[in-house]
């Protein structure tokens, strides 16, 4: 059993951020006899889960949907979050190949380059 400064350390966060999570519905922390926050192994684990997922992307609402009891819903969350990050992978793509030819471009300027126009065209 851990108390939140300690918990807070070990995770590498604030300990205004787990009071946060909790707070939001994030995290599920029991309390002792005086009302003390009290971290023990499942508790910290489920703060992982919630640190992940914020690494991974997820906001705080997405986080506890895809926290929910319930599987249908926390799969549509992530469903919901894989189809915005492969969109987001397909936005960087289309931009480095715009840019990789703007630098190899022969064109001074990219309003005279055919293949520029037809990148422009395409955003």
């Amino acid at each position: 059993m851990k108390t939140i400064g300690e918990a807070a350390a070990e995770l590498g966060v604030e300990s205004h951020v787990l009071r946060h999570w909790e707070h939001i519905g994030a995290l599920a922390i029991r309390r002792d006899g005086n009302g003390y926050r009290v971290y023990d192994d499942n508790a910290l684990e489920q703060a992982r889960t919630v640190l992940k997922l914020r690494r991974v992307g997820l906001s705080l609402p997405e986080i506890t949907a895809a926290m929910s009891p319930k599987k249908s819903a926390a799969q549509r969350v992530v469903r919901e979050k894989i189809a915005a990050l492969e969109s987001e992978v397909l936005h960087r793509q289309q931009a480095i190949t715009f840019l990789q030819h703007t630098v190899e471009c022969r064109h001074r300027y990219l309003d005279d380059c055919p293949d520029c126009a037809t990148f422009v065209r395409e955003a």
